[in-house]
Protein backbone atom coordinates (compact mmCIF):
# COMPACT_ATOMS: atom_id res chain seq x y z
CA UNK A 1 0.00 0.00 0.00
CA UNK A 2 2.82 2.39 0.83
CA UNK A 3 4.40 1.89 -2.60
CA UNK A 4 1.07 2.67 -4.26
CA UNK A 5 0.72 5.82 -2.16
CA UNK A 6 4.19 6.98 -3.17
CA UNK A 7 3.47 6.38 -6.85
CA UNK A 8 0.20 8.29 -6.60
CA UNK A 9 2.04 11.18 -4.98
CA UNK A 10 4.64 11.22 -7.75
CA UNK A 11 2.23 10.61 -10.65
CA UNK A 12 1.52 14.24 -11.48
CA UNK A 13 5.25 14.82 -11.84
CA UNK A 14 6.05 11.92 -14.10
CA UNK A 15 4.81 11.93 -17.43
CA UNK A 16 23.37 -6.37 -21.12
CA UNK A 17 25.62 -3.74 -21.51
CA UNK A 18 30.79 -3.56 -23.93
CA UNK A 19 32.32 -0.39 -25.22
CA UNK A 20 33.72 1.46 -28.27
CA UNK A 21 34.11 4.73 -27.88
CA UNK A 22 31.93 19.53 -29.51
CA UNK A 23 30.32 22.38 -29.51
CA UNK A 24 29.60 25.08 -26.94
CA UNK A 25 28.62 24.12 -23.42
CA UNK A 26 25.00 24.66 -22.43
CA UNK A 27 23.55 25.03 -18.98
CA UNK A 28 20.22 24.41 -18.21
CA UNK A 29 9.62 22.25 -21.06
CA UNK A 30 8.94 19.15 -21.23
CA UNK A 31 11.61 16.55 -22.01
CA UNK A 32 11.32 14.72 -25.29
CA UNK A 33 11.54 10.92 -25.15
CA UNK A 34 12.19 10.68 -28.85
CA UNK A 35 15.50 10.23 -30.61
CA UNK A 36 15.86 13.53 -32.45
CA UNK A 37 16.94 14.16 -36.01
CA UNK A 38 18.76 17.08 -37.57
CA UNK A 39 17.68 20.67 -38.13
CA UNK A 40 14.68 22.04 -36.27
CA UNK A 41 14.10 18.91 -34.16
CA UNK A 42 17.74 18.92 -33.04
CA UNK A 43 17.59 22.57 -32.03
CA UNK A 44 14.30 22.03 -30.22
CA UNK A 45 15.69 19.07 -28.28
CA UNK A 46 18.79 21.01 -27.25
CA UNK A 47 16.57 23.86 -26.09
CA UNK A 48 14.43 21.46 -24.05
CA UNK A 49 17.50 19.89 -22.50
CA UNK A 50 18.89 23.32 -21.69
CA UNK A 51 15.60 24.24 -20.01
CA UNK A 52 16.17 21.44 -17.50
CA UNK A 53 19.36 23.29 -16.44
CA UNK A 54 21.49 20.26 -17.27
CA UNK A 55 25.15 20.98 -17.99
CA UNK A 56 26.14 19.41 -21.31
CA UNK A 57 28.29 19.73 -24.41
CA UNK A 58 27.08 18.98 -27.94
CA UNK A 59 29.23 16.32 -29.60
CA UNK A 60 30.11 15.87 -33.28
CA UNK A 61 28.35 13.09 -35.17
CA UNK A 62 30.39 9.91 -35.51
CA UNK A 63 29.77 6.63 -37.35
CA UNK A 64 31.40 3.30 -36.59
CA UNK A 65 31.60 -0.16 -38.14
CA UNK A 66 28.67 -2.50 -37.76
CA UNK A 67 26.02 0.21 -37.85
CA UNK A 68 27.02 1.83 -34.54
CA UNK A 69 26.88 5.61 -34.27
CA UNK A 70 26.78 8.60 -31.96
CA UNK A 71 24.57 11.01 -33.89
CA UNK A 72 22.96 14.08 -32.32
CA UNK A 73 24.61 13.27 -29.01
CA UNK A 74 25.70 15.26 -26.00
CA UNK A 75 28.12 14.77 -23.14
CA UNK A 76 26.19 15.20 -19.90
CA UNK A 77 28.23 16.73 -17.08
CA UNK A 78 25.46 17.13 -14.50
CA UNK A 79 21.70 17.38 -14.03
CA UNK A 80 19.49 19.44 -11.75
CA UNK A 81 17.05 18.40 -9.07
CA UNK A 82 14.54 20.86 -7.63
CA UNK A 83 17.24 22.67 -5.68
CA UNK A 84 20.66 21.13 -6.30
CA UNK A 85 23.12 19.82 -8.87
CA UNK A 86 23.08 16.06 -9.52
CA UNK A 87 26.49 14.76 -10.54
CA UNK A 88 26.89 11.77 -12.87
CA UNK A 89 29.53 9.08 -13.18
CA UNK A 90 30.76 6.96 -16.11
CA UNK A 91 28.57 8.67 -18.68
CA UNK A 92 29.55 8.49 -22.34
CA UNK A 93 27.82 10.05 -25.35
CA UNK A 94 24.03 9.99 -25.18
CA UNK A 95 21.45 11.25 -27.66
CA UNK A 96 19.74 14.50 -26.82
CA UNK A 97 16.35 12.79 -26.57
CA UNK A 98 17.75 10.24 -24.14
CA UNK A 99 19.47 12.95 -22.12
CA UNK A 100 16.28 15.00 -21.91
CA UNK A 101 14.21 12.05 -20.70
CA UNK A 102 16.94 11.09 -18.24
CA UNK A 103 17.05 14.62 -16.85
CA UNK A 104 13.30 14.60 -16.21
CA UNK A 105 13.40 11.16 -14.62
CA UNK A 106 16.36 12.05 -12.39
CA UNK A 107 14.55 15.10 -11.03
CA UNK A 108 10.93 14.04 -10.84
CA UNK A 109 11.27 10.27 -10.52
CA UNK A 110 14.49 9.58 -8.63
CA UNK A 111 15.27 12.66 -6.52
CA UNK A 112 11.72 13.24 -5.34
CA UNK A 113 11.32 9.54 -4.51
CA UNK A 114 14.56 9.68 -2.50
CA UNK A 115 13.29 12.66 -0.53
CA UNK A 116 9.93 11.08 0.17
CA UNK A 117 10.98 7.50 0.88
CA UNK A 118 14.55 7.81 2.18
CA UNK A 119 14.35 11.27 3.70
CA UNK A 120 17.35 12.68 1.84
CA UNK A 121 17.85 14.23 -1.61
CA UNK A 122 20.13 12.77 -4.25
CA UNK A 123 23.55 14.20 -5.02
CA UNK A 124 24.84 11.70 -7.59
CA UNK A 125 23.63 9.05 -9.99
CA UNK A 126 26.21 6.38 -10.78
CA UNK A 127 25.97 4.73 -14.18
CA UNK A 128 27.73 1.92 -16.00
CA UNK A 129 27.81 3.92 -19.22
CA UNK A 130 25.68 4.78 -22.21
CA UNK A 131 27.20 4.28 -25.68
CA UNK A 132 28.49 0.77 -26.37
CA UNK A 133 28.87 -0.74 -29.85
CA UNK A 134 27.25 -4.14 -29.34
CA UNK A 135 24.29 -6.33 -30.17
CA UNK A 136 21.56 -7.32 -27.79
CA UNK A 137 22.94 -10.39 -26.02
CA UNK A 138 22.20 -13.58 -27.92
CA UNK A 139 20.86 -11.81 -31.01
CA UNK A 140 22.07 -10.14 -34.20
CA UNK A 141 20.09 -6.98 -33.39
CA UNK A 142 21.95 -3.84 -32.38
CA UNK A 143 21.47 -2.76 -28.79
CA UNK A 144 20.11 0.72 -28.10
CA UNK A 145 23.54 1.33 -26.54
CA UNK A 146 25.01 1.09 -30.06
CA UNK A 147 23.29 4.36 -30.98
CA UNK A 148 23.70 6.04 -27.56
CA UNK A 149 20.00 5.67 -26.78
CA UNK A 150 20.40 3.78 -23.50
CA UNK A 151 21.92 4.28 -20.05
CA UNK A 152 22.68 1.68 -17.38
CA UNK A 153 22.07 3.01 -13.86
CA UNK A 154 23.99 1.31 -11.06
CA UNK A 155 23.42 3.34 -7.89
CA UNK A 156 22.13 6.49 -6.23
CA UNK A 157 24.12 8.52 -3.70
CA UNK A 158 22.20 10.59 -1.14
CA UNK A 159 23.12 13.88 0.51
CA UNK A 160 23.33 12.11 3.88
CA UNK A 161 26.10 9.83 2.53
CA UNK A 162 24.08 6.70 1.88
CA UNK A 163 24.58 4.81 -1.37
CA UNK A 164 21.69 2.72 -2.67
CA UNK A 165 22.82 0.29 -5.36
CA UNK A 166 20.88 -2.02 -7.63
CA UNK A 167 23.33 -4.85 -6.98
CA UNK A 168 23.28 -4.66 -3.19
CA UNK A 169 19.84 -3.32 -2.39
CA UNK A 170 17.34 -4.46 -5.02
CA UNK A 171 16.72 -7.71 -3.17
CA UNK A 172 18.70 -7.30 0.05
CA UNK A 173 18.35 -3.67 1.06
CA UNK A 174 16.17 -2.30 3.81
CA UNK A 175 12.45 -2.05 3.17
CA UNK A 176 12.81 1.63 2.32
CA UNK A 177 15.75 1.03 -0.02
CA UNK A 178 13.90 -1.70 -1.88
CA UNK A 179 10.79 0.45 -2.10
CA UNK A 180 12.83 3.37 -3.42
CA UNK A 181 14.43 1.29 -6.17
CA UNK A 182 11.09 -0.15 -7.27
CA UNK A 183 9.42 3.27 -7.32
CA UNK A 184 12.36 4.57 -9.34
CA UNK A 185 11.88 1.72 -11.80
CA UNK A 186 8.12 2.37 -12.02
CA UNK A 187 8.70 6.05 -12.72
CA UNK A 188 11.28 5.16 -15.39
CA UNK A 189 8.67 3.01 -17.10
CA UNK A 190 6.56 6.14 -17.62
CA UNK A 191 9.39 7.96 -19.45
CA UNK A 192 11.37 5.31 -21.34
CA UNK A 193 10.49 2.77 -24.01
CA UNK A 194 12.38 -0.06 -22.30
CA UNK A 195 13.34 -0.53 -18.65
CA UNK A 196 15.09 -3.71 -17.49
CA UNK A 197 15.86 -4.58 -13.86
CA UNK A 198 17.37 -7.50 -11.91
CA UNK A 199 13.97 -9.17 -12.18
CA UNK A 200 14.36 -9.40 -15.96
CA UNK A 201 17.48 -11.58 -16.01
CA UNK A 202 20.85 -12.14 -14.32
CA UNK A 203 22.62 -9.88 -16.82
CA UNK A 204 20.79 -6.94 -15.20
CA UNK A 205 21.48 -7.93 -11.60
CA UNK A 206 23.62 -4.83 -11.03
CA UNK A 207 21.82 -2.09 -12.97
CA UNK A 208 18.64 -0.63 -14.39
CA UNK A 209 18.75 -0.41 -18.17
CA UNK A 210 16.72 2.52 -19.52
CA UNK A 211 16.35 3.39 -23.20
CA UNK A 212 14.30 5.59 -25.49
CA UNK A 213 12.78 4.48 -28.75
CA UNK A 214 9.85 4.84 -31.09
CA UNK A 215 6.38 5.35 -29.66
CA UNK A 216 4.68 2.12 -28.74
CA UNK A 217 3.89 -0.09 -25.80
CA UNK A 218 6.70 0.20 -23.21
CA UNK A 219 8.58 -2.90 -22.13
CA UNK A 220 9.15 -2.75 -18.39
CA UNK A 221 10.39 -5.68 -16.37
Amino acid sequence: MRRIAVLLALMPLLGACSVLPGGPKHHGSRPSSQVFASGHDARQCLAELGATRASFTRLPDRYFAGGCSTVNTVSLASLRSDSAILSLSNMGPVTCGMASSFAGWARFGADRAARQILGSPLVRIETMGSYSCRNVAGTSRLSAHATANAIDVAAFVLADGRRVSVLDDWFNGTRDEREFLHVVQDSACKRFATVLSPEYNAAHRDHLHVEVGADGRPFCR
